[in-house]
């Protein structure tokens, strides 16, 4: 008999309200998401054959999600991340913010049985199994973290018992799969510290040739889609494929950084701006080339050679057209880098999530030329709402729950600026994270189509409710 984790009582309903809400995915969600309503799909771009990239919403591809059964559209991330980490016959190396898909655990676990050295890197936050939770620490989860345990609850329960057995576990927490394994873990806690800003990198190098960058975290929500709901895409997420042994020792250098001496060794491992300073490096792939720089950069840094500096870099040197696709945006510099743009003739539209689109430090206010103060009428340092707004900045019609996570811009239909990093000041200045500008047009067709999808359908402008908040603080604060 296999030893059971009992759940709390308001959990096991939970978990059969879930059930529940399944049958009727099962039933009618597949129709949902397979039924005549469903975009046709259109005819595929050419990849370039060295720099390949995939969308988990990309309207050119199907495939039957593992966990939900629902037959979507858009590519795999998780099975092209577990095609290559199955393809690696030396080195695996993992860099990821969080990492709780089985399938992907379980292609580590298998290579590290059979001889290949696996490393994995995550954030500190989420460095537990999710079983490892007391029944007191679930009761404290909140935002975030609760929804994820809540996702960990529906992929494990396999039975529906309201219960979750040890084989459940085993094969469901991937944090548990490679425990067990001994496949060696840390995170941004092993240079002594109590983490860095935040460990956000996602990438993945395969054999010291092959480089996988992504904006996408290692989830279901991130990836596939939420199990409580038929109709999440999962956040709108993008993965960057690259042949390369050049670029791939870079990467390899960062990850070594990282990961010191590894798990029980000596606290010679470096985060955040505890890491020597690299500026950006470029190289040629193919017949196009790829910068690529890493965060954090410490303050003593001049602004202009940080990762965001880098990013003002390529800004500058558009011509025709800036298109946006940002999680956040609220790095001053960079709105000015772009209003610069703009008055030179520069075509900018931008698409935001609607989460942070219009916080007080969003700068979707300054590209619409206008302010949110906060309730004592204070508004940001430096802000600089433009003085020639653009009415082309807005938000995507996501699914509910789902989020626009991308974090690119295309300039000139020609190159792409993708990686990790947000656009903000935290992220430049605290988090480890990576920024890549690719010029390279066969990939930036697939950039384009991934944006013009969702600008069709976005909200564009300052939105009603906005407006009013800002006439009712004009007369608040006059």
């Amino acid at each position: 008999m296999g030893f059971h984790l009992p759940l709390p009582l308001h959990r096991r309903i939970f978990i059969w309200t879930v059930l529940l809400g399944l049958i009727a995915i099962g039933s009618q969600g597949c129709r949902l998401l397979s039924s005549n309503s469903k975009p046709k799909l259109l005819a595929p771009l050419p990849q370039d054959p060295l720099v390949q990239v995939y969308f988990n919403l990309n309207q050119a591809a199907e495939y039957r999600e593992p966990y939900r059964k629902l037959k979507r559209t858009g590519d795999d991330l998780e099975q092209i991340l577990v095609k290559a980490i199955s393809s690696a016959t030396s080195t695996v190396d993992v860099a990821v913010q969080e990492l709780r898909l089985p399938k992907i655990a379980a292609a580590l676990v298998e290579r590290h049985s059979q001889g290949v050295r696996v490393r994995v890197i995550v954030e500190n936050t989420y460095s537990r199994p999710w079983s490892d939770l007391t029944a007191d620490e679930v009761g404290k989860l909140a935002g975030r973290e609760l929804s994820g345990y809540q996702e960990f609850l529906y992929l494990a329960d396999s039975n529906g018992d309201g219960q979750l057995s040890q084989d459940e576990i085993d094969s469901s927490d991937a944090l548990v799969m490679l425990r067990k394994a001994e496949v060696p873990v840390l995170d941004d806690t092993a240079d002594g510290s109590k983490g860095s800003g935040i460990m956000h990198h996602k990438f993945v190098i395969i054999d010291g040739k092959t480089a996988i960058v992504t904006s996408a975290n290692f989830t279901t929500s991130g990836i596939h889609g939420d199990f409580k709901s038929a109709e999440s895409m999962g956040n709108a997420n993008n993965l960057i494929k690259i042949e390369s042994p050049e670029l791939a020792t870079i990467f390899t250098e960062e990850f070594d950084i990282l990961w010191g001496d590894g798990p029980g060794g000596k606290r010679d491992s470096k985060f955040g701006i505890q890491k020597p300073y690299r500026g950006m490096q470029q190289i040629q792939v193919g017949s196009g080339t790829i910068a690529v720089q890493f965060a954090a950069t410490g303050r003593k840094v001049p602004w202009e050679n940080s990762a965001n500096g880098a990013i003002a870099l390529f800004l500058a040197r558009a011509r025709q057209s800036i298109d946006l696709a940002l999680f956040v945006f609220s790095e001053q510099l960079l709105a000015d880098e772009l209003e610069n743009a703009h008055q030179r003739g520069v075509r900018v539209r931008s698409l935001i999530d609607p989460s942070f689109a219009y916080r007080s430090y969003s700068e979707a206010l300054d590209m619409l030329g206008v302010a949110l103060a906060d309730k004592r009428c204070r508004y940001e340092d430096g802000n600089r709402p433009w003085a020639n707004p653009i009415a082309t900045v807005g938000v995507p019609q996501l699914p509910p729950g789902d989020k626009l996570h991308h974090k690119f811009a295309i300039l000139d239909s020609q190159v792409v600026i993708a990686g990790s990093l947000n656009w903000s000041k935290a992220a430049n200045t605290q988090n480890d994270e990576t920024v890549l500008a690719i010029d390279n047009p066969t990939l930036a067709a697939h950039f384009v189509r991934e944006f013009e999808r969702l600008y069709d359908t976005a909200q564009l402008g300052i939105p009603p409710h906005i407006d009013r908040k800002i006439k009712q603080q004009q007369k608040k604060c006059d």
